[in-house]
């Protein structure tokens, strides 16, 4: 059904980040993604003059095309979050040649929107969520953005198959104990399911540990073709899949129910596309915006049924080291995700997948990583796959 025939021709081959932070202070958020922008050139091995395609999702491609004085390009754009609609567009202008060498970056400023610190810096309040100026009044009210829908389907969920809250306290313990060895997150202390259980509540049956942390900071990456790849400094890591999914019901309050959203339209245009699933990988990325979400994916991607996903967890649960080790072999979220690291919106994953797979993770490495599988996104508009390897 679904043609594959970019698969393995297009490699990530530099990665820079400033790391993430619940306040940046004075940073602006076009410092920051030039920052990460530089350090992922370098990373590369190349120059101003090697980069002839842009795509981010904020700020504006041209300003940093301009900021960065890259003298000639052929391709920009800007994309919506998260990240691999970005990675999606970078890889089809490499191999349709619009250009050769893409400059891939994504800057994260707290708005108010998402953010109670920025909702009372006078510099911040008339922003959207992106961090651009908002277009109209900015909500400062109590709610967190996009915790009502996932609140509702997660109800739902508890009301069908019974499970109890502990589900979701392994997925935010299982983040934070990824993030402690991780120097980039913005969230490295230890927590525990009590932490969780007794963290405060923000939208029924969601608290405060089932939500991202708002974060400064920003990712960059450098895309290439594979063969040109061959000559980086660096071992390429080879896109092997990437997806988007939205079904005709995507918004929060109409989706047709728990079988049938996004995810389930990625994981089947990522099966058709991908010579590599579930017994081929050796490090997981599920999207954690919302710990639902992070459920949702285990479920829909394979790993177990609907609604076995807490037998599964605790069947995979590694009790001393406080985290998900699926098979004893596969670890999940091993940077900390959006929950500890920070609300990246994707980048974070993707970075730590092609550093585990580079082999430069630290004291965080997966011994032998050659394949990544990663579902960023959520269930309603967003829902997103990636697959990456090296050789």
């Amino acid at each position: 059904m679904f043609r594959n025939p970019i698969k393995d021709k297009i490699a990530f081959v530099g990665v820079g980040s400033t790391g993430f932070f619940r306040d940046a202070n004075a940073r602006t958020r076009n410092d920051m993604a030039i920052e990460a922008s530089i350090k992922a050139i370098r990373d590369a091995g190349l120059g101003q003059a090697d980069i002839d395609g842009v795509v981010g999702t904020a700020p504006a491609a041209r300003e940093i095309v301009e900021a960065l004085g890259l003298p000639k390009v052929t391709h920009f754009s800007n994309q919506p979050m998260p990240l691999v609609f970005g990675v999606v567009d970078a890889m089809n202008a490499v191999f349709s040649g619009a250009a050769e060498t893409v400059l891939m970056y994504h800057a994260l400023y707290r708005a108010p929107a998402i953010s109670r610190s920025a909702a009372n810096d006078p510099f911040r309040r008339g922003l959207g969520f992106g961090g651009s100026p908002a277009p109209a009044p900015t909500r400062h009210d109590p709610e967190v953005l996009g915790a009502e829908g996932y609140a509702a389907w997660m109800s739902r969920y508890f009301h069908e198959f019974n499970a109890p809250r502990e589900v979701l306290g392994m997925i935010a313990v299982n983040e934070r104990s990824g993030a402690v060895k991780n120097p980039l997150a913005a969230m490295r202390e230890p927590i525990t399911m009590d932490d969780y259980l007794s963290a405060r509540m923000v939208r029924e049956p969601l608290c405060l540990l089932d939500m991202d942390v708002p974060v400064d900071g920003a990712d960059a990456f450098v895309i290439t073709t594979a063969e040109r790849a061959k000559d980086m400094p660096h071992k390429p890591v080879l896109i092997h899949a990437a997806t988007n999914g939205i079904t005709a019901r995507n918004k929060e309050e109409n989706l047709d129910g728990l079988r049938h959203h996004g995810q389930h339209v990625v994981l089947e245009a990522l099966r058709a596309k991908s010579d590599i699933w579930i017994p081929d990988i050796d490090v997981y990325f599920p999207y954690d915006g919302f710990t639902p979400i992070t459920l949702q994916w285990i479920e829909n991607t394979g790993w177990c049924k609907p609604g076995e996903g807490y037998d599964f967890l605790k069947d995979n649960w590694d009790e001393a080291n406080q985290r998900i080790m699926i098979d004893g072999r596969i670890p999940m979220n091993t940077h900390g995700g959006n929950h500890s690291e920070g609300g990246t919106q994707g980048s974070g994953h993707i970075r730590e997948a092609i550093t585990q797979l580079r082999g430069d993770a630290g004291e965080r490495q997966v011994a032998g990583a050659k394949n990544a599988f990663l579902t960023p996104g959520g269930m309603f508009f967003n829902a997103q796959g990636l697959v990456l390897r090296t050789d």
